[in-house]
């Protein structure tokens, strides 16, 4: 069994958060009551007790918890502020309704979504999920050693969850290390799908995330409108070079300087390779970047496995039409000693999420209501 050995030790700034975890003198109120952490207050249901932070940003706070009726220990995600930002409540409702219906092991699992008091004036949103213990980021930038065996396992890992999310007709559209949640027993899960979208959807184009950049798809960093399945097989293959080589293999500084660094590796484009290119004047610039024949990835990379070099050149391939698929990946010699074909279940059905991207934010709150009754 693989294992990660120095992934379970608290971070000093973990340690520092949790100390501040203090109820308020044990005040309750509707099935509820109330922690302060990092100067921040949470309304949660009383069956939940806090155990410590997890981790902060931009969505809001993460913190670990119990499930006194289970004993079942949990992630607890608090949004701050939803509706500040109409982008935010879109991706806060996609993501509850997606989640709603995928069961996959390989897929986070949505548990519960806590049912505020107030129905017209809730700000805050509180989803319930399986508790992990860090993420492939950190395990990336960590001094832990990964064997050929540990980048296979979580390669695995990651086809499998993303082809059950393909045979229920959804693009991730936002994989990257950071969701990527991973157990001290090398279980990884795919998580965080505010950006998902059926792969029906047409004439929505990502939206510019600076951390998401480096991993985005040829396809959509030229702004092409009719992109698929591929563009998340692309980003496979740029986590899959960073566990290789420890460190990004794309690290562009804008979409252009993005574009120039994969020429760099790939080489120079021929004719055929560019006719996905929808816009002639995007072409002719890609066109015009100086000519090179590329960086073999066997020099990029050359404690690499031979397998493991043939199926990451078979995903980074600029034309999409020419990657490799997902299955075709699970099927290749580099997975052929783990990969059980009839393991691998399909969605039961496709999945629609898509959403009207011009809701008035009083009824993205109660279509957010409404998706919290679907939770016991």
């Amino acid at each position: 069994m693989l294992t990660l050995c120095s992934l379970l030790s608290q971070s000093k700034k973990e340690q520092k958060m949790a100390k501040m975890v203090a109820p308020l003198n044990g005040k309750q109120n509707h099935g509820k009551h109330y922690y302060t952490m990092d100067q921040t207050m949470f309304e949660i249901d009383t069956k939940y007790v806090p155990i410590k932070p997890i981790g902060s940003g931009s969505y809001g706070v993460v913190f670990s918890s119990m499930n006194k009726d289970t004993n079942e220990k949990v992630a607890i995600k608090k949004i701050n502020n939803v509706f500040d930002s109409r982008e935010d409540a879109l991706r806060t409702l996609r993501e509850m309704k997606l989640l709603r219906h995928l069961t996959h092991e390989n897929v986070i699992a949505l548990k519960d979504v806590m049912m505020p008091i107030r129905r017209r004036s809730f700000k805050d949103v509180y989803l319930v999920s399986e508790l992990m213990d860090t993420d492939l980021q950190y395990i990336i930038n960590s001094s832990q050693t990964l064997s050929n065996d540990h980048c296979q396992y979580f390669l695995l890992q990651l086809l499998r969850g993303l082809k059950y999310l393909h045979s229920a007709r959804i693009l991730h559209r936002d994989l990257k290390p950071g969701n990527l949640l991973v157990n001290g027993n090398c279980d990884l899960k795919i998580c965080d799908f505010g950006l998902a979208r059926t792969n029906n959807t047409k004439g929505q184009l990502m939206t510019e995330y600076v951390g998401t950049r480096w991993y985005r798809a040829p396809e959509l960093l030229l702004s092409c409108n009719n992109y698929g399945n591929s563009i998340d097989v692309w980003s496979v293959g740029c986590i899959f070079a960073e566990l290789l080589g420890r460190k990004l293999i794309f690290p562009g500084t804008d979409c252009l300087n993005q574009l120039k660094l994969i020429v760099n590796v790939l080489g120079t484009m021929s004719g055929a390779d560019l006719k996905f290119i929808e816009n002639k004047k995007t072409r002719q610039y890609i066109k015009s970047l100086p000519y090179t024949i590329g960086i073999p990835l066997t020099r990029m990379y050359p404690q690499a496995h031979p397998l493991a070099i043939d199926l990451l050149q078979k995903m980074l391939v600029f034309d999409p039409s020419k990657r490799i698929s997902v299955t075709e990946a699970l099927e290749h010699p580099y997975m052929s000693t783990l990969y059980d074909h009839n393991a691998n279940h399909p969605a039961q059905v496709p999945i629609d999420i898509d959403i009207d991207e011009k809701l008035s934010v009083e009824m993205i709150r109660e279509m957010l209501w409404r998706e919290m009754l679907q939770y016991p």
